[in-house]
């Protein structure tokens, strides 16, 4: 089996809709993808992810979005800023699963499927999808408001010690 790039590092998952932007994101053959909520763009949270993540160098990303499955993958990562691009290394979906039986699971159950086979050391969610998420586990999940996403009240300072924590605890390790 093909070793998953992330293995063993720090990975973020990350949902676009209501953690990147509003939640209500149409799609318009001519126009592409919209936010529909009048007030709102697509990715306006973006610079604040970047922000955090300047901190935390090692920190690598896997798309836990459902672009990557209705946009493909590559047009997914490049609907984010360069900062952030280098940083993904995959997604929860690619294309040798079948759809339909990726799609009926719920999102944390994609992404400890995920976790199984990548194996971080470290890892944590961005979601506004709390669906699926077995209580073991639930403390990896930072929950987003669906329209406020990532600009919510105490999100960001949920990351930012999240993040400090997987620091000094591999820190600890050396």
């Amino acid at each position: 089996m093909k070793t998953l790039r992330g293995r063993g590092g720090v990975v973020l998952y990350l949902d676009f809709d209501g953690v990147l932007h509003h939640e209500d994101v149409w799609w318009h053959p001519r126009r592409g993808a919209y936010v529909n909520t009048p007030g709102y763009q697509l990715f306006e949270h973006m610079p604040l992810l970047e922000n955090v993540l300047t901190s935390f160098p090692d920190v690598r990303i896997v798309l836990s979005t459902s672009w990557v499955r209705v946009r493909r993958y590559s047009r997914a990562v490049k609907r984010l800023s360069p900062g952030l691009q280098v940083r993904v290394i995959g997604a929860t979906f690619h294309t040798r699963m079948n759809r339909n039986d990726f799609e009926a699971l719920p999102r944390g159950v994609q992404i400890l499927s995920d976790v199984a086979r990548r194996k971080p050391i470290h890892w944590v969610a961005l979601d506004d999808d709390a669906e699926g998420w077995v209580p073991e586990y639930r403390d990896h999940l930072i929950h987003c408001d669906s329209v406020l996403g990532l600009s919510a009240p105490g999100v960001l300072d949920a990351l930012k010690a999240r993040l400090l924590h997987f620091q000094l605890a591999s820190t600890n390790r050396a």
